[in-house]
């Protein structure tokens, strides 16, 4: 078979796996914070359940670029630690049969451990998936290949809150159902992703850089400067991210019904305006995107202060989708922009580490605030989402200016790109049809 054939088959399997995968995500994604309040976790140990498996996850990435180069396969490492990835969630599902103490310390460990296998073959994949495709297409081919996988993950986090509601009071035994659904659907994902086509890549010693090459050069490299940023907006978003559940369940005491139309709220936004971000991006640039989308990213966790009307929660989070899914997609599509075929594995895993300590820190942060800040309205929680806020906006507003697109866009402005995506005045682009 010839390699565009190859390519081809190659990017089938790639969806397959995407599906069965986002079916695992439906299944946990909205639901490992839950299952920690079940366990009866504290908001210290909520803060950790983030912030340790993205620290570990992030860190291990160092040796995963000499790792994939030692071996001369990126498929070899994703075949091996996918395969262990897909095993973690049996003994997260025994939890509650297992251990009468320390659940929720057992989960911290058990989670940390699933997202290192998960994370390790991560900066490969990402390679590999950006030699499949040119670069004029991702921003199209993401868009309309996330929207339908985000479909399932949809479906199946509705399913998931069903199953909740049907155990009721035995809800232990209804998150174990399905983190079992979880454990089936990654082993299927891992069949079809072993599948895919690996074109050959050669990498020479003159790609070789350090971790603290790579921190040295933040002052010079628009990359560098653009992974700080990244990394500075997830601190401010996981100070507050992980506590979300925590308030809806705990402090407005939802249900689980409840608690699921309102987060795959969010989710739902994203698949409906993914493609069309994804074009814009293609056309407009990718950092276009993201300095728009950096205006209204701040807002988000302030909204959650004025209402806890379930209807208005709806909306914030409607609204919260419609944001990320610019933000989040054209972030995704900067690196492989950004980086050249030979540097990728190694700058992705860079990224991956700081944006992942990053996380950790917020998390951990707001972990240890949750107890200690003056209530807004009564609620510590609120005031831990206005402080994400300004510090949202504070890093935006500092670090965008430095930051350069990479490659040759039209140029627009962004109210115009505003009036575009929201299809108040399309742009006209020559040689295209209007957007």
């Amino acid at each position: 078979m010839e390699k565009k054939g190859k390519i081809r088959q190659s990017l089938r399997n790639s969806f397959i796996d995407g599906a069965f995968c986002s079916a695992m995500i439906g299944f946990v994604d909205q639901y490992i914070t839950p299952f920690a309040v079940a366990l009866k976790a504290t908001s210290e140990q909520i803060g950790m359940l983030t912030a340790f498996p993205n620290l570990v996850a992030s860190l291990i990435q160092l040796k995963s670029a000499d790792v994939t180069e030692h071996l001369k396969s990126r498929m070899r490492i994703i075949r091996i630690f996918v395969f262990f990835h897909a095993f973690m969630f049996l003994p997260i599902l025994l939890i509650p049969l297992i251990f009468t103490t320390n659940r929720a310390l057992w989960l911290i460990l058990f989670v940390t451990m699933a997202a290192s296998f998960n994370a390790f073959p991560g900066p490969a994949w990402t390679s590999l998936m950006a030699d499949h495709l040119p670069a004029r297409s991702r921003g199209k081919y993401f868009g309309w290949r996330n929207r339908l996988l985000g479909m399932i993950t949809v479906a199946c986090a509705f399913l998931a809150g069903f199953i909740l509601n049907i155990f009721g009071k035995d809800k232990l035994y209804g998150f174990m159902v399905i983190l079992g659904l979880a454990f089936v659907s990654r082993f299927i994902s891992w069949y079809f992703l072993s599948k895919m086509y690996e074109p050959p890549i050669k990498v020479t010693r003159e790609h070789y850089f350090t971790f603290w090459d790579f921190i040295k050069r933040t002052k010079q490299s628009n990359f560098a400067k653009f992974v700080i940023y990244v990394a500075s907006i997830s601190f401010a978003q996981n100070i507050s991210g992980p506590f979300f559940a925590v308030y809806m369940i705990r402090d407005l005491n939802l249900s689980y019904g409840m608690y699921t139309i309102i987060v795959t709220s969010s989710t739902i936004a994203t698949l409906l305006t993914m493609g069309i971000w994804g074009r814009h991006a293609d056309v407009v640039g990718n950092m276009k995107v993201i300095r728009l989308t950096s205006f209204f990213i701040p807002v988000i966790p302030v909204l959650w202060l004025f209402s806890h009307n379930v209807y208005y929660l709806i909306i914030i989070q409607l609204f919260a989708g419609y944001v990320w899914a610019g933000f989040n997609l054209s972030i995704f599509n900067f690196v492989y922009d950004a980086v050249t075929p030979e540097k990728r594995t190694r700058c992705v895993s860079y990224f991956n580490v700081i944006n992942g300590t990053a996380i950790c820190c917020g998390a951990l942060l707001g972990g240890f605030l949750a107890k200690s800040l003056p209530p807004i309205s009564g609620q510590r929680l609120l005031t831990l989402f206005l402080l994400s806020g300004v510090l949202r906006a504070v890093f935006s507003a500092t670090m965008l200016p430095m930051i350069k697109e990479v490659r040759r866009v039209e140029k627009i402005s962004s109210l115009d790109l505003f009036f575009s995506i929201t299809r108040l005045r399309p742009i006209e682009v020559e040689g295209e049809k209007d957007i």
